[in-house]
């Protein structure tokens, strides 16, 4: 990778990502592009380009203007926000994912783009998922992510494009606010720890879902995208994930630091569906044995991290 554009660079992955890159690759060998703009040193950093994906003659301007080699497309509407709005999902996530894989054929780039859990479904193995298994999801975000995994394994075997994907689990930040996902109950539950000292889960006891903390997610895209092609057999899709937790677990680790924190619940029936659906704990040795996955972060090391982090941007 010496030229990278990286689409949805606003989003929750992306915002976090541009400045892995710069800081890696250099600040103008990084080109971030997002439908909107905003004062932040995203925009400000490095190379910016306000992008509508579902335009493929601008996204292909955008490309060709910076002589990239890589995409990383990032562009998307997530699980819960999905399940409201399907048809814009489905014309968002799919169609700039098609319009995305076009140029990265017609300019011969290097392509990622994430798949997440979300493509697995009720009927798929609940614990140690494995990498190849039954994927039939009953959300508008599931279907979408496999066929998005499709797409990619069809451009990289009908038209030799190099695409790369893993399957993020919740992904848990610092940095960037929740977004509109299923999981995001693990990300606000540090905030309002340290806001109000108390938080109400809308995901029920009892629900384990696979979560990393975002700079393991960060590495293991550079990780992939620096492999040897020759050990990838995958290619797309790879299982990642670096814990399983359900809401009192992260409430417990959270009062090793803040005895008091409470946490109650009001369950939210959408997403407590869609959490339903996705599997407990995922197996990821695929990607440890063809590209060397590994997550440095616990729920214990994360939790230390987040309270930390979180205590110089949320007043007390």
């Amino acid at each position: 990778m010496k030229r990278i554009l990286v689409t949805g660079a606003l989003g929750q992955i992306g915002s976090e990502l541009i400045t892995k890159l710069r800081r890696e690759y250099g600040a103008d060998a990084v080109i971030a592009s997002d439908i909107r703009s905003t004062d932040n040193e995203v925009v400000h950093g490095g190379p910016f380009e306000l992008l509508d994906v579902t335009n493929a003659e601008q996204m292909y301007t955008v490309a060709k203007k910076h002589n990239v080699d890589t995409m990383m497309h990032m562009a998307a509407l997530l699980s819960a926000r999905a399940e409201q709005t399907p048809q814009l999902a489905w014309n968002l996530n799919m169609g700039g994912l098609v319009n995305a894989l076009e140029v990265a054929r017609e300019q011969h780039l290097q392509f990622f783009t994430p798949s997440s859990i979300g493509a697995f479904g009720p009927d798929t193995p609940k614990l140690n998922t494995p990498q190849d298994t039954l994927q039939r999801p009953t959300t508008m975000y599931g279907i979408n992510k496999v066929a998005g995994e499709l797409l990619c394994d069809y451009y990289h075997s009908r038209f030799g494009v190099d695409t790369r994907g893993v399957r993020f689990p919740g992904l848990i930040s610092y940095v960037t606010p929740p977004g509109g996902g299923t999981t995001d109950y693990a990300v606000e539950i540090y905030y309002e720890a340290l806001r109000s000292g108390r938080y109400t889960s809308f995901i029920k006891e009892g629900t384990y879902m696979d979560m990393m903390y975002m700079p393991d997610a960060l590495q293991a895209i550079v990780d992939l995208m620096e492999a040897d092609p020759a050990r990838l057999k995958h290619r797309n899709a790879f299982n990642v994930t670096a814990m399983s937790f359900e809401p009192q677990q992260i409430a417990a680790e959270i009062r090793k630091h803040m005895p008091s924190f409470e946490m109650t619940y009001n369950v939210d029936p959408v997403r407590q569906a869609i959490a339903d659906s996705w599997p407990n704990a995922i197996d990821a040795s695929a990607a440890m044995q063809e590209w060397g996955f590994k997550a440095t972060y616990d729920l214990a090391a994360m939790t230390e991290d987040m309270l930390s982090k979180l205590k110089t941007a949320i007043p007390s």
